[in-house]
């Protein structure tokens, strides 16, 4: 098979956080797959054909990105902030372990800067000690397992990013986590919000647990929930390196 499959990780917003690897597998494709909203951040060119799909369509999309390399084609998935973080590496994965003819492809990965990572930069450093990441979405795992992961972060005395914390479809989720870490003996860490990280319109928020509202929180929002020994120095919030 000659055909060549990349998934890109496009960074959080800003076009200059795009790695010049990105780029330049980019300028090289012949196709590039994804969602809607990341597709339009590339660059139309002549040759280039753009395949948007809507956002929960990953099975579908990487079995088109994966026929098209198949078929000799220079194609490229794309990814908000990287594409191994709750993104599209691991649904081409998926795909490809059911389909041995695919599996002689050559397919790579290209790094990306995640959101988690823009957003503990716009705050200081929250992310200096140990932490961990948990998606609060349950489209692909039960709230069970959520509030199971979110009580082990809380007990461990991890920092905590959070990615798509609320969204219309799931109004009380984040709600229900912030109880939860209450509930755990959580209630006075602090809390980062940062919307539309890297952007001109980048907003950062910081409170402790239970003075959060939880209105103040979409999908366009990452949070991170310090540890017990994260503090504030001037308007900087960090976690320091050595551990409570």
């Amino acid at each position: 098979m000659t055909g060549l499959l990349h998934i890109v990780g496009l960074g959080p917003g800003n076009p200059e956080l795009v790695t010049p690897q990105a780029m330049d597998l980019l300028a090289s494709a012949t196709d590039v797959f994804g969602y809607t909203p990341y597709v339009a951040r590339v660059a139309d060119r002549t040759g280039l054909r753009k395949h948007p799909s809507d956002n929960r369509e990953e099975k579908a999309r990487a079995r088109a990105a994966l026929a098209a390399a198949a078929e000799g084609r220079r194609a490229v998935i794309v990814s908000s902030g990287d594409p191994g973080v709750f993104a599209m590496a691991a649904a081409v994965f998926e795909e490809l372990e059911g389909e041995p003819a695919w599996q002689g492809l050559d397919i790579s990965v290209t790094p990306g800067v995640t959101a988690m990572l823009a957003a503990a930069a716009a705050a200081g450093a929250p992310l200096g000690h140990d932490f961990c990441v948990i998606n609060l979405s349950d489209n692909l795992k039960s709230w069970e397992l959520i509030a199971a992961r979110l009580r082990s972060a809380v007990a461990a005395d991890f920092a905590i990013a959070i990615y798509n914390p609320r969204s219309k479809a799931r109004p009380d989720t984040f709600a229900n986590a912030l109880a939860l870490i209450d509930a755990e003996g959580g209630g006075d860490r602090l809390v980062v919000l940062v919307r539309n990280a890297t952007l001109p319109d980048e907003h950062v928020t910081t409170r402790r647990v239970r003075e959060l509202d939880p209105q103040d929180v979409d999908m366009r929002t990452l949070v991170i929930v310090g540890s017990t020994s994260t503090r504030r120095v001037g308007k900087w919030v960090y976690t320091p390196r050595r551990g409570s």
